[in-house]
């Protein structure tokens, strides 16, 4: 133990000034070396000496980095990198309590046992080591110093309630990374300090704190060796670290150190304690208070004085003990183990046979592991550099190219970059070691600038990642309580003191999708107060926009253009609806006002255009007794009714009654009465907006697609619907119901006791196939039979003269006499000779025949003539019997409910409204016995039904009854 000049141990809490003491101190003497724990603090004091003596007598030296000046006077490094033997007038060592670290411990005290200046030796740390230091330096002097600003547990907070300027501590890259995350959503951004980070990167982030750009930061525990920074409030986010071997609890010295960064200078300073961490103990709590901790008895201690005879020499000499009480052996660092695995490969330990060698061996084996990857993939990497340093003397060219080269790329995420920087920053090491390269200068040049090319790239990284400068910004503003500027483009876009924030949607402010929830929270207040102005420079252009850049939705909503700025509520009158405006509170009563006054102007106008019939006839005074009561119900029902519903009223009006509500448009059909007109889409469109809010619909129906004639029927839709939309549901499909009546009047003709089939005008006017009309059709009440029959086909080619001759007797249907829609009119045959007695009558009454009893054996019904085998059926085509006949499907129809029974002699009608009638053609018998229906009524005969002129239909009509 060498002691040379005064040596001094200045020791007391953090925030003392033992560092800048011992700089003032250096800069005292002619030449100094002082030695700092961290890369990012001998930076830190190094930029400090070159401000105050210029950058040529000032060198910087850390594992990474060297910067040497031809007349360096000034050695500002790290611990591991202090040059030994320069005989420097000054020497000093920060953090010196560092002895007692399991990692690093030993070099801490190599320097306290061995490192000395000419005239001065300082040593700056806690005072926890002050006994160590007095038994191992007897000579050293003593100097207590008091921190300058006080210290206060502020206890647990979460980080949505941390002040600015406050420094969250986490202990591995995971949680920094989450906790700046949050960070960013909740209060606009964090800086990320870490000692993973290269200078450069960590300089650029520690920028952006220092200058207010962000408010918080979050490190780890490397924040605690001296870096100043401005930090009020120190919060811990855990209570453990992973030492390298095991995660462990931090000492109350260790907590201390790490807290002592909040309040520099004059300023007080608060620590606690954050996320899912327990409180602190009253008593860690109040030491670190009063800074006062277990002395440290014991320091770290590895043999400095080497031996490199052979390899296992050098091994044994590394792992001797200690002579002093004081002292621990080291556990095993990564150099020695390294040196251990390559020491058994036998092409080092053949090149190993001189001093020389072993100790480039040693020297290459404190190449530090930054790339974390392996102890084995290390071992080997450093295998590759020995053989080539000891082969060639130097690193190839080429070789040392491709590594660096292959680690010079700026994409991918915050953790690829990361690894890359851990990567280069083993070359820059390699290529700051003397003789290592045959070109020192260029090397060290590239290494540098991948390394100041990945270290930018990873900043902006974190900066995109990490900090939303647009909250950020606007907090600070809403801070000061400064009038913000906000700006509304064209498309809505807001932008307030220059940062996008959301679009207005009407008189409603968007925050950015992109914003998480506490961002959006503080766009919004900041956008709000800063658009107040806005809001009344819109609300006056809405009230002056004309009527058909405002437009309803089919839920009800109210649109201006793409905005929605109210919607629709039930009123006193279902025509009458009111509205309901979407206007922020921040826009005021007089904004909303106006709003609402348009939207109601917009709505009241909208249902006088779409439904002027409906309110005309409201307004009729002409109208009277059952009449107005009846027009009451059409206005209630807006304009359709099914007639089922009102039945009785429709019976009781007089004709003078219904022809005065035709005046007005209305229709009775025989399944719905309604008004044509508002059966357009957009009264229908209308009407179920007004029907949903009048029954208090949770979600509105849909209008259905304009133009079709039927549509599926939806399930689930509320009762009632249907009718609203301008249709009736049957089976599983709705006809629209003018269609519908339409279609009535086609039925009427029909024989729907006896059975029909579907014409051609039927399945047209319906627009559905057969198999659909058939579903049709049994939703309105008929029965729906369906059968098969040969296929009548149509003669394509001229008969030979000999055939032609033969069925000279024979009736062919013409192909071009097929009804449209592809149904098949029954042909009409000539009755046979042979036809028995009666069928004539059958076929002369219109009456579908009663189906014969299924029969076997080939037997056949007497009633039915049987054609033989060689005969050819009359209105067939000749070649029938070539190939097996084609089939086809039909349905006959039927009324399916039962018949009303009615007084002897009455007329059968079936039961239910809205029926078709019964009786088919004129002059049809109504039973088998050929006895006409018979009328015993007294009532006089009925006057011919006069053509309603408004009827839309009247002009068919009236050609039809011309026809006739």
């Amino acid at each position: 133990m060498t002691t040379q000049g005064r040596v001094v141990a200045v020791l007391g809490p953090t925030n003392t000034g033992k560092t800048t003491y011992a700089i003032e101190r250096m800069l005292g003497h002619r030449t100094g070396i002082i030695g700092l724990p961290l890369r990012l603090l001998a930076r830190e004091v190094y930029d400090r000496i070159v401000a105050a003596r210029g950058p040529s007598v000032v060198a910087l030296v850390t594992g990474e980095e060297r910067i040497v000046p031809l007349r360096t006077q000034y050695w500002v490094c790290t611990v591991e990198a202090m040059p030994e033997g320069m005989g420097a007038d000054f020497v000093a060592v920060d953090e010196i309590q560092l002895c007692a670290d399991p990692e690093r411990g030993h070099v801490f005290t190599d320097r306290l046992l061995r490192a000395r200046g000419l005239h001065e030796t300082l040593f700056m740390g806690s005072d926890t080591l002050r006994a160590t230091i007095a038994a191992l330096v007897p000579d050293a002097q003593f100097v207590q110093r008091e921190r300058m600003s006080e210290l206060t547990y502020a206890g647990q907070k979460k980080i949505s309630r941390m002040r600015p300027r406050s420094a969250i501590v986490g202990f591995s890259v995971e949680n920094v990374y989450a906790i700046a995350e949050l960070i960013r959503r909740q209060k606009g951004g964090a800086a990320v300090v870490m000692g993973a980070l290269s200078p450069r990167t960590r300089n650029a982030q520690v920028e952006m704190y220092q200058n207010g750009e962000v408010d918080y930061l979050v490190a780890t525990d490397a924040i605690g060796m001296g870096l100043n920074l401005d930090v009020d409030h120190v919060a811990f986010s855990s209570l453990s670290k992973f030492d390298g071997r095991r995660m462990r609890p931090l000492a109350p010295n260790e907590l201390a150190q790490i807290a002592g960064r909040a309040g520099r200078g004059m300023k007080n300073g608060t620590f606690g304690v954050t996320g899912d961490v327990r409180p602190l103990d009253d008593g860690v709590a109040r030491a670190i208070m009063d800074h006062r901790f277990t002395p440290q008895d014991k320091i770290n201690w590895r043999n400095p004085h080497l031996q490199f005879g052979s390899i296992d020499r050098l091994i044994m000499t590394l792992e001797e003990g200690p002579d002093h009480e004081r002292l621990i052996k080291a556990r095993e660092a990564d150099d020695l183990r390294a040196l251990k695995v390559l020491g058994d490969d036998a092409e080092v330990a053949a090149r190993c046979t001189d001093g020389a060698s072993v100790k480039l061996l040693w020297d290459v084996c404190r190449i530090p592991d930054f790339r974390g990857i392996s102890h084995a993939e290390h071992a080997n990497l450093l295998e590759i550099i020995f053989n080539h340093l000891h082969q060639r003397g130097s690193l190839p060219n080429d070789w040392l190219a491709r590594q660096i080269k292959r680690i010079d790329r700026t994409d991918g995420d915050i953790d690829a970059l990361s690894k890359r920087l851990a990567f280069i920053r083993t070359w820059t090491y390699v290529t700051q070691r003397k003789g290592w390269t045959n070109d020192e200068t260029h090397w060290r040049n590239e290494a540098r600038v991948v390394e100041d090319r990945l270290s930018d790239a990873l900043h902006a990284r974190l900066t995109e990642k990490f900090v939303d400068r647009r909250t950020s910004v606007l907090l600070r503003r809403l801070g000061q309580k400064e009038a913000m500027v906000a700006e509304v483009n064209e498309t809505g876009e807001v932008t307030v003191e220059g940062e996008f924030v959301g679009k207005l949607d009407g008189f409603r402010f968007r925050a950015d999708k992109g914003a998480g929830t506490a961002e959006t929270k503080t766009i919004k207040t900041a956008a709000l107060q800063a658009l107040a102005p806005q809001f009344h420079l819109r609300a006056d252009r809405f009230y002056n926009a004309p009527d058909t850049e405002i437009d309803f939705t089919e839920q009800g909503g109210l649109m201006w253009g793409s905005a929605a700025v109210g919607k629709l509520v039930a009123g006193s009158d279902g025509l009458k609806p009111q509205v309901d405006v979407f206007v922020d509170d921040v826009a005021g009563p007089e904004v909303a006002q106006k709003v609402q006054r348009r939207l109601q102007h917009f709505i009241d106008r909208k249902v006088a255009s779409l439904f002027e019939p409906l309110i005309a006839m409201q307004k009729d005074e002409t109208l009277t007794g059952l009449a107005r009561g009846f027009a009451f119900r059409m206005v209630e029902n807006f304009g359709v009714l099914p007639r089922a519903q009102v039945a009785e009223e429709v019976k009781a009006l007089e004709q003078d009654d219904r022809g005065a509500l035709r005046k007005h448009g209305i229709r009775f059909g025989q399944f719905t009465i309604f008004m044509p007109l508002l059966l357009k889409p957009a009264p229908t469109r209308l009407r179920l907006v007004l029907w949903s809010l009048t029954k208090g619909l949770a979600e509105f129906p849909e209008s259905p697609p304009p133009g079709l004639v039927t549509i599926p029927v939806e399930t689930g839709a509320p009762a009632g619907a249907d009718t609203m939309s301008g249709y009736r549901n049957a089976g599983t499909r709705a006809i629209r119901i003018d269609m519908l009546e339409r279609l009535a009047d086609m039925l009427r003709s029909e024989d729907s006791r006896g059975g029909f089939e579907a014409k051609a005008d039927m399945l047209s006017i319906s627009g559905t196939t057969l198999e659909q009309f058939s579903d049709l059709m049994q939703g309105l009440g008929y029965k729906a039979e369906k059968g098969e029959r040969v296929k009548v086909k149509a003669v394509t080619e001229v008969m030979p003269e000999a055939a032609k001759e033969a069925g000279d007797n024979i009736p062919v249907m013409d192909a071009n006499a097929a009804p449209a829609g592809g149904i098949i009119a029954e042909p009409e045959v000539a009755k046979p000779a042979d036809v028995p007695e009666g069928v004539d009558k059958i076929i002369d009454e219109g009456t579908a025949p009663i189906a014969a009893e299924p029969t076997t054996d080939g037997e056949v019904p007497a009633a039915i003539p049987q054609v033989s085998e060689t005969e050819v059926a009359q209105g067939t085509a000749p070649d029938a019997g070539i190939a097996s006949p084609d089939l086809e499907t039909f349905y006959t129809f039927t009324w399916a409910r039962a018949p009303r029974r009615q007084p002897a002699g009455g007329n059968e009608r079936p039961k239910g409204k809205g029926k078709p009638n019964p009786r088919g053609k004129k002059g049809q018998r109504d039973n088998d016995k050929g006895k006409k229906s018979q009328n015993f009524s007294a009532r006089p005969p009925k006057k011919e039904k006069q053509i309603d002129p408004d009827n839309p239909f009247a002009a068919a009509l009236m050609g039809l009854k011309s026809d006739k």
